[in-house]
């Protein structure tokens, strides 16, 4: 009877797991492999973190007709973008629905403090509304910072609304803070709740989570980047410290499509539908760069993300510079930057010396050879932990966002980003990351070659652990 029970629950299970949509074969291999080793533990993962299911998922917001609104074609003939850079911006479209605009400006901030002091002095002169979705929000200098000035805004009737993940703010949420922006008036809400722990594992995976970071104040401005709201010695991460990220500060068209993406967010945590507010009339604005808000998550197309990275990869015809932080690729895209650099690319990718997630920092260093041997020049960076998500092409067009190169940023988190073509701003950003660069050691062939097995045996181990975790 013992062994009838365990055969049926294998097979149960397996057929789950091969009828389960949008899985990788890898994925489906490790998962049954894992059941058939450990039927019963297997059983009890399987359910807690074998499929992905959101607690809500945010209801798409038509983009809004505009003059800004152009064809790819109009992109190419009007505002000079090159054929090269096209397929991202189609790739893209294709994911969120939003179209590239033009008539964008932005500036890239010095740093993390000087991005808070820029966000909070924007609040502070905010006329209409202020919308704001971090991750993480901690209650340290730079988050009481912004906890001061939606006070203020709240005090003199500036609506303001706040989404934070329930577990990557859970801190900030059982703070004074939290409860002081809510008596001022500040509306509230938690992505992705997770309440009864128990309950919510029976409904899907508990760390399915919302890792944007949007800023939208009065329909006119928006920030896009890395940075949660948090003092770069991140308090929580310290040994980490300084979290290193990058964020720009746009104005123009763009803001209206990620205020479409913070109102779908809130829609889905509050059902409260706002939508009105994306369709403001927008003032003029003077010739500024073609952009495109793209934001992914679970509800996507499986390998929305990943596509994403691997387009722009393609789209390179001289140079290519990544940052992240995590980096655990799919065949794909491990396959599309190692093909860069086997076309002539000079391709860089640049990692933290020191990752906060020990899981991660050890698989991405099991790829790290294929890499090497494809021409792909790796650093790894020592300044702190790089945070930074941000990807140029060719000098002359940018991603940037929060999106990870790694399975939970494909899989499992909310995420957003933009993408720009404009060469001023892309060499600032480029910029940043040569100096990113020279504040890293580089990682060489004969340096993986030394590796020990056991090491080498952990790193593979983690990468092969990917595809179900």
């Amino acid at each position: 009877m013992w062994l009838i029970v365990h055969f049926l629950i294998i097979m149960a299970l397996s057929v789950r797991v091969l009828l389960r949509p949008r899985r990788d074969p890898a994925s489906r291999v490790a998962w049954i492999l894992f059941i058939m080793a450990l039927p019963y533990v297997g059983a009890l993962v399987y359910l807690m973190l074998g499929e992905v299911r959101p607690a809500r998922v945010a209801t798409p917001i038509k983009q809004i007709e505009s003059t800004q609104r152009l064809s790819l074609d109009s992109l190419r003939e009007k505002l000079g973008i090159s054929e090269h850079a096209l397929p991202g911006f189609a790739i893209g479209e294709s994911i969120s629905g939003y179209s590239p605009v033009g008539g964008n400006t932005g500036y890239l901030l010095d740093d993390s403090n000087a991005t808070i002091n820029a966000i909070a002095a924007d609040i502070d002169a905010a006329t209409d509304h202020v919308h704001l979705l971090f991750y993480i929000w901690l209650p340290d200098n730079n988050g009481c910072k912004v906890v001061a000035a939606m006070v203020r805004a709240a005090q003199r009737g500036v609506s303001c609304r706040v989404i934070v993940d329930d577990l990557g703010s859970r801190s900030f949420i059982r703070s004074e803070h939290w409860s002081a922006m809510e008596q001022a008036g500040v509306q509230l809400a938690r992505a992705q709740p997770i309440g009864r722990v128990m309950i919510r594992i029976l409904k899907g995976r508990v760390d399915v989570r919302n890792h944007r970071k949007i800023i939208v104040i009065d329909n006119k401005i928006t920030y896009c980047g890395s940075q949660n709201c948090a003092d770069p010695e991140f308090a929580v991460k310290a040994k980490y410290a300084p979290w290193v990220d990058a964020v720009i500060r746009f104005q123009g068209p763009v803001v209206r499509q990620n205020q479409q993406l913070f109102l779908a967010d809130w829609l889905a945590c509050t059902h409260e539908d706002k939508r009105e507010l994306a369709y403001q009339p927008m003032s003029p604005v003077a010739e500024g760069f073609v952009a495109q808000v793209i934001g992914t998550g679970p509800q996507n197309h499986y390998s929305a993300t990943p596509e994403l990275f691997s387009t722009l990869m393609f789209s390179a015809r001289r140079e290519l510079i990544i940052t992240t932080p995590y980096y655990v690729p799919d065949d794909a895209m491990q396959a599309a930057l190692c093909t860069s650099a086997r076309r002539g690319i000079a391709t860089t990718i640049v990692l933290p010396a020191r990752n906060d997630s020990w899981f991660v920092g050890a698989a991405s260093r099991s790829y790290y050879s294929e890499l090497l041997e494809a021409g792909v020049t790796i650093y790894e960076y020592v300044g702190g932990l790089l945070h930074a998500k941000t990807l140029t092409v060719d000098g002359q067009t940018t991603l940037i966002g929060s999106a990870n190169m790694d399975r939970r940023s494909f899989d499992l988190n909310f995420e957003n980003n933009i993408l720009f073509h404009d060469v001023q701003l892309t060499g600032d950003v480029r910029h940043r990351q040569l100096r990113y660069i020279a504040q890293s050691k580089p990682v060489t062939q004969a340096e993986v070659a030394a590796w020990g097995v056991r090491y080498k045996l952990r790193n593979n181990v983690m990468a092969i652990l990917g595809p179900v975790l």
